[in-house]
């Protein structure tokens, strides 16, 4: 049978309802490539949009999953043919376009890129979007100068969850020193099996910035938090520092002032996953494949199924999560 499971929403009225539907793959979006799913990841915009939030969908019914990984089915293009085994993060996949939660999906082939060696597609979605985030703030806070004979230790906020883990995990492998912030005591001895050389309470870098300059404390930041979290690192990074900003989960609110950009040249580094070049994407998934330590990567990672992502939905958005959730959309 050609059929497949997908974990369809549905809008009644102001509210979003997940179930489970058998479907065929005449059912599936536009593209050229279509994949047989292996594994999907879930990411804190997945629980968003599992709970009708921050306005991601706006057409129903809907298949989420911001990303998958799996073996090429059928393809019109002549980058892939059947048997290839490839990762697909951003281009809106699981928002505008139907994602990963589901036993085949249909991209277009500019939005894939071919498994690395050394990665599995479950090891590629335990990694996932997220972990593709994390490698790329490093990417931008290297650009930008961050070296491991910089004065100061790298902050990483946020550093539970799952960009997070693998952010404070990559920074320790490269040789940098990681300070990584949690709100929960019992994450700690979590963070430091990852490589944390210190652990910073949330609410020390959570609060608004009590003066327009800070100490300088911070070589370099990893921030998946925004709002007053953004605020207070920009004013306290050490001279010409900056801030990989790739997450809002504390709000788009930035109070600031200009001092810390006039008088300590510090910057922000926006991090997109979403629309980044396939070249740079290209990139970072091999320095993935090569620096991640793949049995420590399995030991962040747990596994479920399509019918526990209404669960994990709700608890993702608590912060409830702790490192890597991997799909598999046949179990």
């Amino acid at each position: 049978m050609n059929d497949f499971p997908a974990l369809m929403l549905e809008e009644d009225g102001s509210t979003v309802r997940a179930s489970i539907h058998r479907l065929s793959e005449t059912a599936l979006p536009e593209g050229d490539v279509t994949v047989r799913v292996e594994y999907s990841t879930l990411n804190y915009k997945d629980g968003l949009i599992l709970n009708g939030l921050g306005r991601l969908v706006r057409k129903y019914p809907h298949v989420p999953g911001v990303d998958f990984a799996g073996t090429v089915e059928s393809s019109a293009s002549a980058e892939y043919k059947p048997g290839d085994k490839v990762i697909l993060t951003g281009w809106r996949v699981g928002e505008t376009h139907w994602g990963g939660y589901a036993g085949k999906a249909r991209a277009k082939s500019e939005w894939l890129v071919p498994l690395p060696e050394g990665l599995t597609t479950r090891r590629a979605m335990a990694v996932g979007t997220a972990g593709l985030t994390a490698m790329l703030a490093v990417m931008a806070l290297e650009e930008h100068g961050l070296r491991t004979t910089n004065d100061g230790e790298v902050l990483v906020t946020g550093a539970a969850g799952g960009l997070g883990s693998i952010a404070v995990l990559l920074l320790s492998r490269l040789g940098y020193r990681v300070a990584a912030s949690t709100g929960r005591e019992s994450q700690h001895d979590y963070l430091r099996a990852l490589g944390a050389s210190a652990i910073i309470d949330r609410a020390e870098v959570g609060a608004p910035p009590a003066k327009p300059l800070l100490p300088e404390r911070w070589a370099g930041v990893i921030d998946s938090v925004g709002g007053a979290t953004l605020a207070n690192t920009v004013a306290s990074l050490r001279m010409r520092s900056a801030v990989a900003a790739c997450g809002n989960a504390g709000g788009v609110e930035f109070n600031c002032t200009v001092l810390p950009f006039l008088l300590r040249g510090a910057s922000i580094l926006g991090i997109d996953s979403v629309a980044c070049p396939k070249s740079r994407r290209l990139v970072a998934w091999k320095r993935l494949s090569e620096i991640l330590p793949m049995d420590m990567l399995d030991g962040l990672t747990t596994e479920a199924r399509l019918s526990d992502l209404p669960e994990l939905g709700a608890k993702i958005l608590k912060g409830e999560v702790r490192g890597r959730v991997v799909i598999d959309p046949n179990a």
